[in-house]
């Protein structure tokens, strides 16, 4: 196969897969999935080439459906341990200093991504990498209802973990998927980022507006604060 170099090796997933095998895979996509040191392991890309390896034969000998449970079973468990540790921890989260593997921003952007989207945040968070980490630990800060984030933590789950391995599966079949996978990943991970570089534009295309609204409502201040009198009488006009 050929390695992707995206980033350092041992975040390859064609490094990663034929090192630790399936065993590998399911301990990461639990770690990405609610564990703090989770948020910078290759999800997307990493199934995508599982669902691959799994059609060619490659690495991975086991039933494709035996997989995509197994992967769906490790993605809401590390969702549940992410929901019960936010519950627990709660608001002690926000004040967590920085450290190399802790970012506030990153608590910060699930945080704003929770509150937009409410529970289906569950679901769509799945598809957006270091939100899909932070995601169930907001909801368990939030002290969501605990039957509705199983429900959406199980949809989630299903649709991310079994979906994109499908995916794989699917266009690994395809010869020139097969002959240009280097480019395939790269595409995946394209997508993956794309959600997150949409919602940094429209942040900033936010405050942009924001801000020539008020320097616009200052301008309003200043012009009525020199207009002259109704009246029509200035300070010089003669009485």
């Amino acid at each position: 196969m050929v390695s992707l170099a995206l980033g350092p090796q041992w975040l390859d997933p064609d490094w990663l897969i034929p090192t630790f095998g399936l065993i590998g895979i399911l301990v990461i996509v639990f770690a990405e999935s609610g564990l703090l040191i989770g948020f910078f392991l290759p999800g997307d890309s990493l199934l995508f080439t599982t669902g691959l390896l799994v059609a060619t034969g490659q690495y991975l000998h086991y039933p494709l459906w035996l997989v995509c449970t197994l992967i769906v079973i490790a993605a809401v468990a590390g969702d549940q341990v992410g929901y019960l540790f936010g519950r627990k921890v709660g608001p002690a989260l926000f004040n967590r200093p920085d450290s190399r593997l802790f970012k506030q921003e990153n608590v910060a952007k699930a945080s704003e991504f929770f509150a937009k989207h409410g529970p289906k945040s569950l679901i769509l968070a799945r598809f957006v990498p270091i939100v899909r980490t932070f995601t169930p630990i907001i909801a368990g800060v939030a002290r969501m209802e605990y039957r509705v984030f199983v429900l959406f933590n199980v949809i989630g789950g299903v649709l991310w973990g079994a979906g994109v391995t499908l995916l794989g599966a699917a266009l690994g079949q395809i010869e020139f998927v097969r002959a240009n996978i280097e480019f395939m990943l790269i595409g995946i991970v394209a997508l993956s980022v794309l959600p997150i570089v949409i919602e940094l534009w429209r942040a900033r295309r936010s405050s942009r507006r924001t801000g020539g609204a008020a320097l616009a409502g200052a301008g309003d201040d200043d012009a009525e604060s020199t207009a002259p009198p109704a009246d029509g009488r200035g300070r010089h006009a003669k009485r």
